[in-house]
């Protein structure tokens, strides 16, 4: 028999997005809050990632240190956080069908947040032929297998990225006591820091292939090699018993298409408002749901903001729908992705082809909202817009649209 139970907030999710919620909304007071995650440990990506770069400058954190603090919030603010639970599917506009060790449940609640992150697109994803040999992964999955499980890896990797996250990937290669054959990417140079790039091809001597791409697998049994193709035609064999696919994130959406949410085609996941509200009432979208590869830094925040949305939904105030906000090419997504004259919170922007000192305009039906000169644009990097232009924004002239020239 199912049981039955009712709260206040369900969060489904506890990476960081969904963990800052918990602890705003349960110190704010509003009532019983629950976290839900399918994973037997909470904390989202970051309890994977050995490395630094998270907290603040005054207090780095490890990713695993991180994900702990953000629980510990969560918990003592009086959230209830359960790992090892699974949302099948909506019972109704706000209630979801769970399943966990002690069985199926379903729970209703007056708000549902859903924090259910991103992930990157596998090798059959992104079609590259071949075997299916071992030795394949993502960068989830490699630090998975080194940092939770303490797993041999092989000797020689290549990495097909060249963004953040495939640095990040290269590190955990060499964690793991493997060498780093190459980093692979169709770009015209990397995407990440330049002193980030330079170090990695300096002082670890890792060639970086530009303008290529990974287009098969070879070997039987355990990954022997990958077919690398340049863009000029050339093509070459490298030698290698471990590859690692990076970045291409694509939100974890299935329980926003079960509930057909409105979905943003440029992020790929729910539409969102400035107080990240999706289609349905009482629904919101926070962290990579909303917008894919973006820091655990910008999933809390998104979880602080979307707190002051839910308890504004509990308390019976209602915000006004906001009109559509896209992006025009070489753009390829913005988030949040509806605009209301009331909106604070800065939108994330990015492009699918490298920028030299753009200039870029918000349009309302020909009247310019905001127009900033950005200093440079490449892809897989964040651009940033500042929300100071939305005063400016007429209800009920139309669509807004995002521009670069």
């Amino acid at each position: 028999m199912t049981a039955v139970r009712e709260v206040d907030v369900l969060i489904v999710g506890a990476g960081p997005a969904g963990l800052a919620a918990a602890a705003r909304l349960a110190a704010a007071g509003a009532g019983r809050v629950e976290v839900l995650d399918r994973e037997p440990e909470p904390g989202g990506v970051p309890r994977h990632c050995a490395h630094g770069g998270y907290g603040t400058l005054l207090h780095p954190l490890t990713g695993p240190a991180y994900a702990r603090l953000l629980l510990t919030a969560a918990g003592r603010a009086g959230a209830t956080v359960r790992p090892g639970v699974t949302a099948l599917d909506w019972a109704g506009a706000l209630s979801l069908h769970t399943v966990s060790p002690d069985g199926p449940e379903t729970i209703t609640a007056r708000a549902v947040v859903l924090a259910t992150g991103a992930r990157e697109r596998p090798r059959a994803a992104r079609l590259v032929p071949g075997t299916r040999p071992a030795g394949v992964h993502t960068t989830g999955e490699l630090q998975r297998a080194v940092h939770v499980h303490g797993q041999h890896i092989g000797t020689r990797a290549v990495v097909v990225g060249a963004e953040d996250v495939s640095y990040r990937a290269a590190d955990t290669v060499r964690a793991a006591g493997a060498a780093v054959v190459a980093m692979v990417t169709e770009h015209a140079r990397a995407q990440t820091a330049p002193a980030r790039a330079a170090d990695h091809r300096l002082r670890h001597g890792v060639p970086l292939l530009t303008r290529a791409a990974v287009t098969e697998l070879l070997g039987h049994g355990r990954l022997s090699g990958v077919r690398v193709r340049h863009q000029d035609g050339r093509t070459a064999v490298l030698p290698c018993d471990t590859v690692v696919f990076t970045g291409d994130f694509v939100p974890d959406g299935e329980l926003a298409r079960r509930a057909r949410l409105v979905l943003d085609p440029g992020t790929r996941g729910p539409a969102v408002d400035g107080a990240l509200r999706t289609s349905r009432p009482g629904v919101f979208a926070v962290g990579g749901l909303a917008h894919p590869a973006e820091s655990a830094a910008t999933a809390t925040r998104d979880g602080v903001h979307a707190a002051g949305a839910v308890l504004a939904h509990l308390q019976g105030a209602g915000l006004p729908p906001g009109v559509p906000l896209s992006v025009a090419p070489p753009l390829s997504w913005i988030a949040p992705n509806r605009v209301t004259p009331s909106d604070r919170l800065p939108y994330i922007l990015r492009t699918s082809t490298e920028l030299t000192r753009p200039v870029l305009y918000v349009i309302q039906n020909g009247r310019v909202l905001h127009r900033e000169r950005l200093r440079g644009a490449r892809p897989n990097r964040t651009l940033r817009l500042p929300a100071d232009w939305t005063h400016r924004v007429d209800p009920g002239a139309g669509p807004v649209s995002v521009k670069v020239s």
